[in-house]
């Protein structure tokens, strides 16, 4: 009995969470960034579902294979800048990188005080 596309990605990343939960245990320092590539995963299989496109037909598009995209879907690796563009390209989205301080400069302390 073959299951539905959906369905199946769906138990893939139920998988992909459950190894991202087994390896937070075994390196919590890691999380932080497990966590940005299980985003990132979720959003790539997000856009390609709505675009109704294969992992196949989004690798052609991209210059990728399917086992490439399954991978980055799977959350498992870090992706590269340069594949994430194509990725975006190929979806017809924007790819935002946004560096973000999470505490305040030295800089910012100083015109701080002065105010």
């Amino acid at each position: 009995m073959r299951q539905e596309p959906r369905k199946r990605k769906r138990d893939g990343a139920a998988r992909a969470l459950e190894r991202l939960r087994e390896r937070a245990l075994e390196r919590p320092e890691a999380l932080e960034f497990d966590g940005y590539y299980a985003d990132i995963a979720q959003q790539v299989t997000d856009q390609r579902l709505a675009r109704e496109l294969s992992q196949k037909e989004l690798g052609e598009l991209c210059g990728t294979t399917q086992s490439a995209i399954a991978r980055l879907e799977a959350g498992e690796r870090a992706p590269r800048v340069d594949t994430l563009l194509r990725i975006a390209n190929a979806l017809d989205c924007v790819l935002e990188i946004e560096l973000r301080p999470r505490t305040r400069t030295s800089k910012e302390e100083r015109d701080g005080d002065k105010s």
